[in-house]
């Protein structure tokens, strides 16, 4: 059965006086509902908690007060539930409210359990709800935006297709505010920097992502080999007519040679904990030949991290070239750096493995 994760903005779910659309809520649930009755299965990731709540609060803008924000997405959260629960109820379709962080995400447990409660909520015909868990979301954990979590999301549960529902119809040439001639791009083939430039500008007044967001999300999704659609959310049966094969907005064709699971959770989902700078016979190693990093082509290390940490492969002229997991702390790294794997049980008494990182570890960034 195919899988779709549908992303939800807050611009989308909110009407002129800040708090939810309840109407257009309501459509959205009708198409996610006749998509599901075509034998789809169907994650939704969703913003407006914190919008929600700075209505309930009394609020004209959007906190930027960690804690004000944490209690507007606390008190906002049950009135964007309900509306869900209420609107889907209309159609037979029951919900589940699913709240993450960067963490669950990070560590792999975490990770592997999140994708088996929402495979399990699918195995049930219960549409999960998943947000940002903005209550607890610190600085250091947050995902920054839902475009990010949607694409992370669309690589946990193996989905088929990513559809963001924006405040615009696509991907403008550049932007339709200032230019009138902008154009709708239909297509993306490569997710290039200047289509990443195109994208630039600042995110809605109650959301926090802006097209930018959107196209990193889609570079992410599009390498796990899932197609990508950014359309209007504001636009009835759009989501019925992409899945009918009708074009709409602009499609991100997937990447034909796509990352395996594990190592796009290497890729986008862990936090790297430090850097390893390494010589250039060892980037070529990596690059050219598929090979593992071995502790001979290290030169500095960066950071504090432990053994099972992610860590960047960073060339000598500063440029990142791998993402990978580490077989030892920086503490013993720094001890057998520049020194030949022969060497490494003398040096630390033990020896874990003769790489540093291993290449099935590590994940090419150029």
């Amino acid at each position: 059965m195919s899988r779709i994760v549908i992303k939800i903005g807050s611009n989308i779910l909110t009407d002129k006086k800040g708090g939810l659309n309840q109407k257009r809520i309501h459509s959205i649930a009708k198409d996610i509902s006749d998509i599901c009755k075509a034998g789809y299965e169907v994650v939704v990731v969703s913003s407006g908690a914190v919008a929600a709540g700075m209505k309930k609060l009394g609020l004209k803008e959007k906190p930027k007060d960690i804690q004000l924000k944490q209690a507007a997405a606390a008190v906002g959260q049950s009135s964007l539930m309900w509306a869900y629960e209420k609107s889907f109820g209309d159609f037979g379709k029951k919900v589940a409210q699913v709240l993450l962080t960067r963490d669950d995400f990070s560590e792999r447990g975490r990770y592997l359990n999140s994708k088996n409660t929402l495979i399990t909520l699918l195995s049930y015909g219960i549409i999960p709800i998943i947000n940002e868990n903005d209550t607890v979301a610190t600085d250091e954990i947050k995902f920054g935006d839902n475009d990010r979590l949607a694409a992370l999301v669309s690589g946990l549960i193996d989905a088929e297709r990513l559809i963001i529902l924006s405040d615009v119809e696509g991907l403008y040439s550049s932007d339709p505010n200032k230019n009138p001639d902008a154009k709708i791009i239909p297509f993306v083939s490569e997710i290039t920097p200047e289509f990443e430039a195109m994208a630039g500008g600042a995110g809605s007044a109650v959301g926090t992502g802006g097209m930018y967001s959107k196209i990193l999300a889609a570079k992410e999704a599009v390498s796990y080999g899932i197609k990508v659609n950014i359309v209007s959310g504001r636009k009835k049966g759009l989501i019925v007519a992409i899945l009918k094969g009708i074009h709409i907005g602009t499609e991100f064709k997937p990447q034909i040679k796509k990352i395996s699971s594990k190592k796009g959770w290497i890729a986008y989902a862990i936090k790297p904990k430090g850097s390893l700078v390494i010589d250039d016979g060892a980037v070529n190693a990596i690059l050219k030949s598929g090979k593992s990093l071995l502790p001979s082509g290290i030169i500095r290390v960066e950071g504090v991290f432990d053994t099972g940490d992610a860590v960047y492969c960073v060339d000598l002229r500063g440029n990142r070239i791998a993402k990978g997991i580490v077989n030892y702390s920086s503490h013993d790294t720094e001890k057998i750096k520049g020194k030949k794997t022969t060497e490494i049980e003398t040096i630390l008494g033990y020896k874990y493995s003769d790489e540093v990182a291993h290449r099935d570890n590590l994940v090419l960034l150029s």
